[in-house]
C-alpha cells in the first residue's frame, strides 16, 4: 500500500515553492502552526506526482514540474515517507498545543490525531497486499491516466506519453515488492489472487491497439486541433509505449501471481498474515477514528441490523408485500421488470439521466437545508467499462480546487439489474447531494487554515456524513415522501452498511469465511450474489475500512440527538450542519468536542 496515497487525496499550492529572495526565510522557518502544517504537507507531497496532478492546480504551468512523472514506488521511498512523517509530527508539538484556540487548536488536534495514526499504522511495513482487484498501481493508474492526466496541448500529450512509460517502472517496483512481500510471509488469498489476474488480463487483452490508454486518446487530440499528421504520429507514439512497456509489465505480474496462486491459502481475514491482529486493531482505529473493539463493532452491527430489518419490513406490509422473509420480498423487488432499466445502452442512459433529474430536485431543496453549497458542478457518469468488474456500485471522485475538472459520480453500469430504480436515490444522496459532493466541496472552501484541513482523510467522518446524508433527504428534506420504495431503498442501503460492521469484523476478527460472509450479506440485504461478491472481496483487501460508514453515521445522528435535547427550541438544522461541515473531516472525537462547544455558543 502506498504510505503518501494513503496520507493526503490531493494537494493546494505549490506556488510556495516558488518565493524567493528574502522571503525564504519562511520556507524554513515557519511562523504560526498554519504554516508550519503547510510546509509539512508540502514535503510529503510533493513526492507524488499522481496527487499534485490530481488536484489539478499547476499541470500545464510554468511551475509544472511533474505531470511527465509518476511516483517512485520503492521500499526506500517508503522509508524516506515514514521518516518525514516523524520528522513533520515532532515539530508539530513545537507549535501547540500550548498558547492555541479556536481554529488554531483545532488545526493542532486533527494534525496529530492525523500524523500518529498513519506512523502507528506504518510500524508494519509488511502489513497488507498491494496489487488487488480493486485498487493499487495496476488498477489505479490507468484510470489516473485516461481520466485524471489533463490533455490540453502538445506537450501534455508528450507528457502522457512519458508517463505510460514511467508505468513501466512502476510496475516493476512494484513487483519486487510484492516478492518481498511473499518472502515475508503476506501473500494474499487464493480468491484474490485469481480475481487480480482476472482484472490484469481484461486490461490488456487485445494488445496494445484496444488498450484504454490507447483507445481514449483520439478524441483527446481531435479536441486540440492537431493536423492529422500529428495525431497519427502521437497515436503511434502512445501505441508504442504501451506495447513496449505497459503491457510486458502486466504479463510479468500476472505471470508472478499464477506461481504464488499454489501456495496461497483460501482464509480471508487479515489475522491470516503475521501480526494480522495487530494490524487489524490499527486499521479499526484509523477507520473509525474511535477505540471500538471488534466485538463492540461486531454487537453494534448485530444490532443496527434487527432495527432496520424492522423497518423495512413495515414499509413491504404497507405497500402489500407479505410473504416470504424480508430478504425474499427485497429479492423480488429487485428482479421486478418494471423496476430496472434494460441492461443495453439505451437502458443505460436513462438510469444516467434519471440520476441528473434526481439531484436536480435535491438541489433545489438544499438551500433550505444548508448554509453553504458546493460552487463545483457535478458530473454523473459510469464507471469505465475496463475496471467495472471489480468496482463498487458507485463512488465519488473531488472536483480539482481550481474548477479544471468537476467533482464525479461514478455508477457501475455493468448490469443495470444491480441498481433497481428504487435504489437510486440514496445512491445518488451518498454519493453527490447532500453526500460527498456536498462534504468535500465544502471543505475546500475554508479560509485561514493548512491545506490539509481542506482535504478529506478521516474515513469515518466523509462516510458517515454521506450515510447521515441519505437520513437526512428522508427524514428532513421529504425526498422519499411519495416514493416509499425509494425509502425501502435507503434502509436497504443502511442495511448494506450494518452488515458491513459485522461481516468485516466477522472475517478479519472472528475467522469467517469469504462464503459465510458472502451468505450472510446476502441474506440480510437482498443484494445480487455478483454485487455481495465484489463487496466481500473488496472488505477482504481493505480491512476496516467498510466499518467507517456506520460508525460515522452513528456519532452524527447521537452528536444531533444532543445538540436538539440540551437547545430545544434554538436547534437550526441548518446551522447544525453547517457546523458539522464547515471545519472539514476530523476524527469524531474531535468533532464531539467541535459540537459541544457550538452547544454552548448557541445556549449564550
Amino acid at each position: 500500500m502506498r504510505l503518501i496515497g494513503r496520507i493526503f487525496g490531493g494537494l493546494f499550492l505549490l506556488v510556495i515553492l516558488a518565493v524567493a529572495g528574502a522571503a525564504m526565510w519562511f520556507w524554513f522557518t515557519p511562523v504560526g502552526i498554519n504554516n508550519y502544517v503547510n510546509k509539512a504537507t508540502i514535503e510529503l507531497a510533493i513526492d507524488s506526482p499522481e496527487l499534485l496532478t490530481g488536484l489539478g492546480m499547476i499541470d500545464n504551468t510554468p511551475l509544472d514540474f511533474h505531470s511527465g512523472k509518476l511516483a517512485d514506488y520503492t521500499k526506500a521511498q517508503d522509508d524516506k515517507s515514514i521518516a518525514k512523517l516523524k520528522k513533520g509530527r515532532a515539530g508539530l508539538d513545537k507549535y501547540g498545543p500550548d498558547g492555541l484556540e479556536g481554529q488554531e487548536l483545532l488545526t493542532y488536534k486533527i494534525t496529530a490525531w492525523f500524523l500518529d495514526d498513519i506512523i502507528r499504522q506504518s510500524e508494519y511495513e509488511y502489513g497488507g497486499y498491494r496489487v488487488v482487484q480493486n485498487s493499487g498501481p495496476f488498477v489505479d493508474l490507468p484510470q489516473f491516466l485516461t481520466d485524471t492526466h489533463v490533455i490540453k496541448n502538445e506537450k501534455s500529450v508528450k507528457r502522457y506519453i512519458s508517463r505510460i512509460e514511467e508505468f513501466g517502472r512502476v510496475m516493476g517496483e512494484v513487483k519486487a515488492r510484492v516478492e518481498d512481500d511473499r518472502d515475508h510471509g503476506v501473500v494474499p488469498p487464493d480468491f484474490i489472487i485469481e480475481k487480480s489476474i482476472g482484472v490484469m488480463e481484461a486490461f490488456i487483452e487485445g494488445g496494445a491497439s484496444e488498450n484504454p490508454l490507447v483507445t481514449t486518446m483520439p478524441a483527446k487530440l481531435d479536441e486540440i486541433g492537431l493536423s492529422d499528421d500529428k495525431k497519427a504520429d502521437y497515436m503511434a507514439q502512445i501505441e508504442a509505449a504501451v506495447e513496449t512497456h505497459v503491457i510486458p509489465g502486466y504479463e510479468a505480474m500476472i505471470a508472478l501471481y499464477e506461481e504464488m496462486l499454489p501456495g496461497a491459502s483460501h482464509d480471508a481475514g487479515i489475522w491470516r498474515i503475521p501480526d494480522g491482529d495487530k494490524i487489524y486493531a490499527n486499521a479499526l482505529k484509523s477507520n473509525t477514528t474511535t477505540d471500538m473493539t471488534a466485538d463492540e463493532i461486531h454487537n453494534v452491527g448485530l444490532s443496527e441490523v434487527a432495527r432496520i430489518e424492522q423497518e423495512m419490513d413495515a414499509i413491504l406490509v404497507a405497500e402489500g408485500y407479505t410473504e416470504g422473509s424480508v430478504t425474499d420480498r427485497v429479492k423480488a423487488l429487485m428482479a421486478a421488470p418494471e423496476q430496472n432499466y434494460p441492461n443495453t445502452d439505451e437502458g443505460r442512459q436513462q438510469m444516467l439521466d434519471y440520476l441528473v433529474e434526481l439531484n436536480e430536485e435535491v438541489m433545489a431543496k438544499a438551500p433550505d437545508f444548508f448554509v453553504t453549497l458546493p460552487d463545483q458542478p457535478l458530473e454523473i457518469v459510469r464507471v469505465p467499462v475496463y475496471s467495472q468488474d471489480s468496482a463498487p456500485g458507485g463512488y465519488y471522485n473531488q472536483a480539482a480546487i481550481d474548477g479544471s475538472r468537476p467533482g464525479r459520480f461514478y455508477i457501475n453500469l455493468k448490469n443495470t439489474t444491480d441498481n433497481p430504480r428504487w435504489t437510486l436515490p440514496t445512491l445518488l444522496y451518498h454519493e453527490a447531494a447532500p453526500g460527498h459532493h456536498f462534504q468535500i466541496s465544502v471543505s475546500q472552501k475554508m479560509k485561514n487554515v493548512p491545506l490539509l484541513r481542506t482535504l478529506s482523510p478521516f474515513s469515518a467522518y466523509t462516510e458517515g456524513w454521506a450515510l447521515y446524508a441519505e437520513r437526512l433527504a428522508s427524514q428532513d428534506m421529504g425526498m422519499y415522501d411519495d416514493d416509499p420504495l425509494g425509502d425501502l431503498g435507503r434502509l436497504q442501503a443502511e442495511m448494506f452498511r450494518a452488515v458491513r460492521l459485522v461481516v468485516d469484523t466477522g472475517m478479519h476478527a472472528k475467522k469467517w469465511s469469504r462464503e459465510e460472509a458472502i451468505a450472510y450479506m446476502i441474506e440480510k440485504t437482498g443484494n445480487t450474489e455478483d454485487e455481495v461478491t465484489r463487496e466481500i472481496e473488496r472488505y477482504v483487501v481493505w480491512p476496516g475500512q467498510a466499518t467507517a460508514y456506520k460508525t460515522g453515521q452513528l456519532a452524527i445522528l447521537d452528536i444531533r440527538a444532543k445538540a436538539e435535547a440540551e437547545l430545544g427550541d434554538k436547534f437550526s438544522l441548518r446551522d447544525f450542519n453547517e457546523m458539522i461541515l464547515i471545519n472539514g473531516a476530523m476524527p469524531l472525537d474531535i468533532l464531539r468536542d467541535v459540537a459541544d462547544d457550538w452547544i454552548a455558543e448557541q445556549k449564550a
